[in-house]
């Protein structure tokens, strides 16, 4: 089913949507870096810390405060890093506890992704509708951190395989391809990746452990296209139209404990509109869903 509607939004509906993602990652390092201080059992021994994730995600509602904080990203994840390791060095008995590990882990493993994701806001924010090159080896490495991410804050409730052989009840099976006519390196505009991230997230979501995520990537050198498909819980055919909708789950979803608060398709389907693109989904409840999108490759 196509797409085609209006989705009206506020001036803040619209940055809150931009910074969503940046949003997530911020509440995953303030929960670690909570972890850590209760493990230690010294009460609000990385207030400092947690404080400042508070800060950030109060001001991802202003443009000029989530510039600011982009451009001082390593500021702020050097200070996180430094105080993290003082509070391990101060807790000796920390480094010996596997739940520590695994914080610290998650933490080093998230600052990363929060690093790429500020590079990202830094450059759509100084050319919104530029169209920029990317290296697609670094784009695939990209993803695999983000699965990495997810499964290391999954504290081994799953993993993620790659290779089918592999697979077994606990995993997600993934298959993601990337292919561009450039050879080497694709252009499409720096938000996109945050889509494909937000759908491929979406699409694990709601498939539970053992189910697969296939992904495609493609410039043909007339349009960027991109599909997603689970074998997740689907959408009831009567919301698949509503789902593009700000801040709407579908029915058979809002039991469902996630971190994010509804907006990764109304995120893509904006995208796509932005950019002269259409958009599919075509779903079936219990059986699985698949995205697909094409944007006219810019000249």
């Amino acid at each position: 089913m196509e797409i085609i509607k209006d989705v009206p939004m506020s001036p803040q509906d619209s940055i809150m949507l931009d910074m969503h993602s940046f949003y997530n990652v911020i509440n995953i390092i303030s929960g670690e870096l909570q972890i850590l201080e209760m493990l230690s059992g010294q009460d609000q021994c990385m207030q400092d810390c947690v404080g400042l994730c508070f800060k950030i995600k109060d001001g991802l509602t202003d443009s000029d405060k989530i510039v600011e904080y982009a451009q001082n990203i390593d500021e702020h994840l050097d200070f996180i890093l430094k105080r993290v390791q003082e509070l391990l060095s101060s807790h000796p008995h920390l480094q010996n506890e596997d739940d520590a590990r695994e914080s610290v882990e998650n933490i080093n493993s998230v600052l990363n992704i929060l690093k790429v994701r500020a590079q990202e806001i830094l450059a759509r924010y100084k050319a919104p509708n530029k169209w920029e090159k990317h290296d697609l080896s670094q784009l695939k490495q990209n993803f695999l951190d983000v699965f990495e991410a997810i499964a290391r804050n999954s504290k081994g409730r799953y993993g993620f395989v790659y290779n089918i052989a592999a697979w077994t009840p606990k995993d997600y099976f993934v298959a993601f391809q990337m292919e561009s006519v450039d050879g080497d390196h694709i252009f499409m505009p720096p938000v996109f990746q945050d889509v494909m991230r937000d759908l491929i997230a979406n699409a694990r979501k709601y498939t539970d452990p053992g189910g697969k995520v296939l992904a495609g990537l493609l410039d043909d050198g007339q349009n960027l296209r991109f599909s997603v498909e689970d074998t997740g819980m689907g959408i009831p055919e009567e919301e698949v139209q509503r789902v593009v909708d700000f801040g709407f789950r579908a029915s058979n979803t809002v039991e469902r404990r996630t971190m994010g608060g509804g907006f990764g398709l109304t995120k893509a389907y904006c995208v796509t509109k932005q950019f002269n693109g259409r958009f599919w989904i075509s779903s079936k409840e219990g059986q699985g869903t698949r995205v697909d999108i094409i944007m006219p490759r810019q000249a």
